[in-house]
């Protein structure tokens, strides 16, 4: 199965020619939607995918812009039932550019010869095309845009013509389109696609756009272009004639062009909606902000500086090939989540805010992405725990529902906290609809509350945890202390019901309902919650943990049965390894050999198996991950001691047996799984370690999951790709007391730097290589840092550079 998927991925060729550039040549349709989603441009509170201006949604091409926490719910019919679903809505599309020679037709596209080039360092995505038409008149294109990260609320596009063997009247039209649907993901076709509602347009004889319209919900959102044309000596005397209807607007200029000389439309439209913190009315907004733009270059300069900043921050020094990679996945982590976003009250979507994929939901990859934070933006790790906390009493109402107190996160998160994951799922191999069971997957909450714990062991910032972390902390373990049940007959505490990780398991073969029982991941984690429960209250202030424990009634009995219970959690086991879950051992081993002969790929193995009219859950598969994540989550000498906790020997070679049990076993059906285990199997398989974090660095940038990136890139695998670098290979390991660190560079690796934020101080620079790791302290820090190695503790102080022998 490795090789397999190895294999396939290899012939795959990464269009990086240097490590701050992603081009493509051509346009060849397959690619198209890849393309689309990796050359998207934005700044966290919009995301506009990389489609020409000219094309629409035609099967092949899909614009889309995407605003941060824009959602909208509908009801759609399947199978005779209604559901309730809620989108990530696709906005107004404000690229639409196109040309034609008087007379001719508008162009179109495909050009005869195109090459798209994503500048990473600065954030600007051109197209140089050449355009032909049907008279045989050539006409060069240049286009540059950009989402301005110094402006948030501004978008731009420079459009530059020049006439190769013809002279005469050019026409430039552009619009602005409110009329688009969410379409962008064939498996949700037949669904309601249409969220826009029109409220009004015009174009002014200024050459302004505007545009206003509303989701379902009754959020308005209003864009506003202006437009500069200029020829090859300066401003262009122009004629300008507007065309409106219904969610579409749209301004053609006409002048006189000649041949070898240049024509520019600069296009800058500012976006506003009535949810903007700071803005009363959205279309007034846009309008001045629009009416105020500079010109594309003035715009590029304040957005390509705002750039160099971030990357100040995130940069990483490593000497290996995979740096254009590294810093593709970097590029949309901060593209997606950013300083803009940390006012919006949003969560950070599992497939970014490049497509329609989940629909735009969140799910528990904010356990991946946080931990990038933590050491190098955190004030946005605790925006995305704000999001969260914001949403504790949905989570509480979830609990209530299921009869249990304390608080139940879903798996799938939009706008308000409630459950999101659909009723049923479509199988495009078998066509059919089938049950979807995927909200049993309650460890999101865990997830959750392991999230607040490393965010404060990374800043040490107290204030976050008195005022929402200990309280989010505390009702998850509530929660996960009133699922547990008694087993009289084990003497242990039973978790009934749920789902792990893996996901192709979702019931008993030999059960009429779905939910697994004592899923290990599961069970480890929830004891772990509630022992950080009484950690979290040690924390605080003394007052602030008197007026906690007051406002949630919780008393020192409930907390020593927390700690009771999570002393007595059930861990299976069988053969000598974790079992997955309660059970496992009673499943039957697939045909492997005979299922690769008649399937090249077996990621999704679950939907080949329902369309054969079987099911996975009758075998001994995974999809990614599942126990195998308690040592991604934890050093392995940790998961030995919170076994023995639970009352289980755990010898030194617990995690290499279960590992090779494990993956033997697994399709890697998810792009997190090779981030898994190449975590895992740092510490008894580097060279296997190294291939599968290749497999995550470039999951997205080679479409490793067959098609599935032009729906939305894979944030989780983006940040733990970067994480493998920044804590994994360096052993980076942060606790209450010190800074710990266990290097293990794999042999393609000889050395890496990086700077941190850590404990709330910025100024920290880390190097690694095969000998030695070096800790160097900014002068102006104002702490100084423990650094523990092999078991030894040391101090460095600010102004101090230590380096220690591995």
């Amino acid at each position: 199965m490795e090789s397999e998927a190895r294999s396939s991925r290899a012939n795959a060729r990464p269009p990086m020619p240097d490590p701050w550039t992603l081009r493509w040549t051509g346009a060849g349709p397959a690619e198209v939607g890849l393309r689309e989603a990796l050359c998207a441009v934005g700044n966290g509170y919009l995301v506009t995918r990389g489609a020409a201006p000219e094309a629409v949604a035609d099967g092949v091409h899909y614009p889309g812009t995407y605003l941060a926490g824009c959602y909208d719910r509908a009801d759609s019919v399947v199978g005779g039932r209604t559901f309730t679903h809620e989108d990530l809505v696709n906005c107004p599309n404000w690229l639409p550019v196109t040309f034609r020679p008087a007379g001719g037709a508008w162009f179109t596209g495909p050009p005869a010869e195109q090459e798209l080039e994503l500048d990473l360092r600065r954030g600007v995505l051109t197209r140089r095309a050449l355009c032909v038409d049907a008279a045989g008149r050539r006409t060069r294109l240049v286009q540059r845009r950009l989402a301005s990260l110094a402006l948030p609320h501004l978008a731009a596009l420079e459009t530059v013509l020049t006439p190769e063997n013809w002279s005469g009247r050019l026409e430039v039209r552009s619009a602005l389109d409110g009329t688009v649907t969410n379409t962008g993901v064939p498996r949700y076709t037949g669904l309601t696609a249409r969220h826009l509602r029109p409220r009004g347009q015009g174009a002014e004889q200024d050459g302004t756009l505007w545009l206003e319209v509303s989701t379902g919900a009754g959020r308005r959102i209003a864009l506003a272009a202006r437009h500069r044309l200029r020829g090859a000596d300066g401003p262009a005397g122009v004629g300008r004639t507007g065309a409106t209807r219904a969610g579409w607007t749209a301004q053609t200029f006409a002048l006189d062009a000649a041949a070898g000389l240049p024509v520019t439309l600069d296009k800058a439209v500012a976006v506003h909606t009535s949810h903007d913190p700071a803005t009363g009315d959205p279309l007034d907004a846009a309008r001045r902000l629009a009416a105020d733009a500079g010109d594309f270059d003035e715009l590029l300069a304040g957005h390509a500086l705002r750039w160099a900043q971030l990357w100040q921050r995130f940069g990483t020094d490593a000497d290996f090939p995979g740096l254009g990679p590294l810093h593709l996945d970097l590029f949309h982590l901060l593209q997606t989540f950013s300083e803009h976003s940390a006012d919006l009250d949003v969560g950070v979507p599992a497939r970014g805010l490049h497509g329609e994929a989940y629909r735009g939901h969140v799910f528990w990859d904010e356990l991946f992405v946080l931990r990038v934070l933590d050491l190098r933006f955190p004030e946005l790790s605790r925006a995305v725990l704000r999001y969260r906390h914001r949403r504790l009493d949905a989570a509480r109402q979830a609990a209530r529902a299921e009869g249990r107190r304390g608080a139940s996160y879903p798996w799938q998160s939009g706008s308000d906290g409630r459950e999101e994951s659909p009723l049923v799922h479509l199988n495009p191999l078998s066509g059919r609809w089938v049950p979807d069971h995927s909200h049993l997957q309650r460890h999101v909450g865990l997830a959750v509350a392991y999230n607040v714990w490393q965010y404060y062991r990374a800043t040490g910032d107290r204030d976050f945890l008195a005022q929402a972390g200990a309280e989010t902390l505390l009702e998850i373990a509530r929660y996960w202390a009133s699922a547990a049940e008694y087993v009289p007959a084990r003497g242990h505490w039973s978790i009934r019901g749920v789902l792990g990780p893996d996901e192709y398991h979702d019931a008993y073969p030999w059960a009429d309902g779905p939910g697994l029982d004592d899923n290990a991941y599961t069970n480890v984690l929830a004891s772990w919650v509630l022992a950080r429960a009484a950690d979290a209250l040690a924390a605080l202030p003394a007052h602030r943990r008197g007026e906690l424990t007051e406002r949630l009634a919780l008393d020192a009995a409930e907390l020593d049965r927390w700690q009771q219970l999570g002393r007595h959690l059930h861990v299976p086991f069988h053969d000598g390894v974790i079992s997955q879950f309660d059970g496992y051992q009673r499943l039957a081993e697939l045909d492997w050999d005979g299922y690769r002969r008649r399937y090249p790929d077996l990621r999704r193995l679950d939907r080949i198996l329902e369309a054969e009219g079987d099911t996975a859950n009758r075998y001994r598969v995974s999809k990614q991950a599942d126990t195998l994540m308690l040592w991604y989550l934890f050093p392995a000498g940790e998961v030995r001691d919170l076994l023995r906790r639970l009352g289980h020997r755990a010898d030194h070679e617990l995690m290499r047996r279960t590992t090779s049990y494990y993956l033997r076993r697994t399709v890697h059906g998810s792009t997190l799984s090779s981030v898994v285990h190449a975590w895992v199997l740092t510490r008894c398989d580097r060279r296997a370690s190294w291939r599968h974090f290749r497999d995550a660095l470039t999951a997205d940038l080679c479409d490793a999951q067959g098609g599935t990136t032009r729906e939305g890139v894979h944030l989780g695998a983006m940040a733990g790709a970067v994480d493998l670098l920044q804590r994994c290979y360096t052993g980076l390991d942060l606790r209450e007391d010190a800074l710990g660190l266990d290097p293990h560079l794999p042999s393609a690796l000889p050395g890496l730097a990086m700077d941190l934020c850590y404990r709330g101080e910025r100024g920290l620079r880390l190097s690694v290589d095969r000998r030695t790791a070096t800790i160097t302290l900014a002068p102006d820090r104002r702490e100084p840092v423990r650094v523990r190695l092999h078991g030894v503790l040391s101090t460095v102080r600010p102004g101090e550079s230590r380096t220690f022998t591995l």
